[in-house]
């Protein structure tokens, strides 16, 4: 694509950026009303069953989810026209998700910055090495990439990792304003959660709020992953990265049922967002139906998405990504190959 399409397909997209405040409005009624009232219900099933609890706690993180886009929407500036009500309603939804507004904000920014670029890797992404990086890599840090990208890991663990540590602690050298919304935020989440078990007691707001959180957070990593993880994902060095073909051709349409699509608040239209993240979501549709190059971006459903989970090194040389197994298979026939050359040289000095 020529920087001049390249250009027009920005320029066409951009048209769909700026929200619309009653959208964003009823966004908020139907999203957040409903979650206070699935939790309430789920409390008070308890008294009928337990079973019944936990089934009204899976609906509540598909609300969840959506609060999370919300607050996603309001660290882009895309939620609200003015940056108050983003930072007011983010900051909410913050607590409400468990995510500090301020923090998030930065380092997923530099996550749309840096997207698919080889050479600036590491913050606001999910941790991908190279083939050659895993080759030249020492056991431990072999082992820990393993670990990291073990499925148990990272949907079972990730969760409570990103809950209980990532989101709660301010990063090094970290600006007064975004220290002092966390501290806010991990206050506030201390006070809600307090009162509600002094409300209702400690058995049953477990029995409520961690299945909603750990589901949520699975869910949440699972979105993000899959769709920057796909068999022909764009990745490029600094030299030749290109921020367009980052957006397009290395972030999925992730072609979702209308409702789960309602529920993740058409985040599967990713390469849209990645395009132009000042689109509110409740027009990534409009967007992607309304520009015939985006719909020519790579199309993941929820059964081919399920392939990914093999997706474990990219490989520069075919330009894909590779399973673990097929690395290993690669360096048995390289190790192979130096002993038959190293056998060949001892006999030709002979």
């Amino acid at each position: 694509m020529s920087k001049q399409k390249q250009a027009q397909l920005r320029n066409s997209v951009k048209t769909f950026a700026g929200s619309d405040r009653r959208a964003s409005i009823i966004q908020l009624l139907n999203t957040v009303l409903p979650f206070f009232l699935l939790w309430f219900l789920a409390y008070q099933s308890l008294a009928v069953s337990v079973w019944l609890t936990l089934a009204l706690a899976v609906v509540t993180s598909g609300f969840v989810i959506r609060i999370f886009i919300i607050f996603h929407d309001c660290t882009h500036g895309s939620f609200f026209q003015g940056s108050k009500a983003n930072r007011i309603v983010g900051t909410i939804t913050g607590i409400i998700t468990l995510f500090a507004f301020e923090k998030w904000k930065r380092d997923h920014a530099i996550h749309h910055a840096t997207s698919s670029n080889l050479d600036k890797r590491g913050t606001g992404d999910v941790w991908v090495m190279t083939v050659e990086e895993y080759k030249a890599a020492s056991f431990w840090g072999r082992l820990a990439y393993r670990l990291y990208r073990n499925p148990f890991v990272m949907f079972g663990l990730g969760p409570i990792y990103l809950f209980l540590i990532a989101n709660r602690f301010n990063r090094k050298g970290a600006r007064k304003k975004e220290k002092m919304n966390t501290y806010l935020i991990n206050a506030s989440i201390v006070l809600i959660y307090a009162l509600l078990i002094w409300a209702i007691g400690w058995q049953a707001f477990l029995i409520i709020q961690l299945p909603i959180l750990f589901i949520s957070g699975s869910l949440g990593i699972w979105l993000f992953y899959v769709q920057h993880q796909f068999e022909d994902s764009y990745f490029e060095n600094e030299a030749e990265w290109d921020y367009v073909k980052a957006a397009v051709d290395g972030s999925s349409y992730y072609k979702l049922p209308k409702v789960m699509q309602w529920l993740t608040g058409n985040i599967g239209y990713h390469h849209v967002h990645h395009l132009s993240p000042r689109v509110p979501n409740y027009r990534l549709e409009e967007a992607h139906e309304s520009t015939p190059p985006l719909q020519k971006a790579t199309t993941i459903t929820l059964k081919t998405s399920l392939q990914s989970i093999r997706f474990r090194l990219y490989d520069e040389a075919s330009r894909t990504f590779v399973s673990f197994r097929e690395v290993k298979a690669l360096l048995k026939n390289q190790k192979t190959n130096l002993k038959l050359n190293a056998g060949k040289t001892s006999f030709q000095e002979e």
